[in-house]
């Protein structure tokens, strides 16, 4: 793999990653409408150990505090500190797991189309300017959150399997449609990547191990830094800025990016 496709897939992959605009769908159409051969398996492995990373050390105090007070939980029969909100992970990331498993063919396969891409960047984009529009004036917060919100949220990121609908714009969305604010949406949103994302890692390592593919490692350790350096960038300046501009630019964006999609791609 080129190093310079490496550099740009990992810096483009990292900032989309988790930003309400798709990874996935810009990891599909840049290389479309550059005439790139596929990054392979090992390429999307490097990246998304890179971007795991990136948010596993961002949000550190809430991983060392929710995995201590789930297993306190547990161990005790009740909650303590962050325990329920540990469960909630759970289930949240339940039915993107269990989607992923029984329908990874179809999705790597059937629903990788420019067409699709096109339709759910816009349709979905423009339910996550809705979504932000309608927002309660006393929204709700993380503690408020429900094993219904958990189940609502978690089936939401199993629909963002499907290339184009983004997994934090799907999740914020649905956060935002059941009363959270702003804050409280995309800190769960971002807190469910971690489990959902180990679980890709692991997955796509695992198809690795058992392919003949050869690992280019330069590209596999130039794509995985660079998701890393921009995905703590996205998430920090994403989190400064999402009370002054909310959600609209992400929805301009991809209005804008279904048209160039529909104009260029699909003609």
């Amino acid at each position: 793999m080129d190093l310079l496709h490496s550099l740009l897939l990992g810096i483009l992959q990292g900032i989309t990653e988790f930003l309400p605009i798709s990874s996935s769908a810009h990891l599909i159409l840049v290389p479309a409408l550059a005439g790139w051969a596929d990054q392979g398996v090992a390429f999307d492995l490097a990246v998304h150990v890179g971007t795991l990373l990136a948010v596993v050390l961002y949000f550190r105090q809430d991983v060392t505090a929710l995995t201590h007070d789930g297993f306190a939980s547990v161990m005790q029969r009740r909650f303590i500190g962050q325990g329920r909100l540990a469960l909630f992970l759970v289930i949240g990331t339940l039915p993107a797991a269990v989607a992923g498993l029984l329908m990874l063919d179809l999705i790597d396969k059937q629903l990788r189309s420019i067409q699709i891409i096109f339709f759910t960047t816009l349709i979905f984009g423009l339910l996550l300017g809705w979504a932000d529009w309608r927002r309660p004036d006393r929204p709700r917060e993380l503690t408020t959150l429900s094993w219904w919100d958990a189940i609502v949220v978690g089936a939401a990121q199993a629909v963002a399997l499907i290339p184009g609908t983004s997994r934090s714009g799907a999740t914020i969305t649905a956060g935002l449609l059941l009363g959270l604010s702003r804050e409280a949406a995309s800190r769960f949103s971002f807190l469910l990547a971690i489990p959902i994302t180990a679980l890709a890692a692991s997955a796509k390592l695992l198809e690795l191990a058992t392919s003949e593919t050869s690992v280019d490692w330069l590209a596999f350790l130039t794509g995985g830094v660079t998701s890393f350096m921009m995905a703590l960038t996205a998430i920090h300046f994403f989190l400064k800025w999402l009370n002054r501009f909310g959600m609209w630019p992400y929805v301009i964006y991809r209005v804008v990016l279904a048209g160039v999609i529909f104009l260029v791609l699909m003609k």
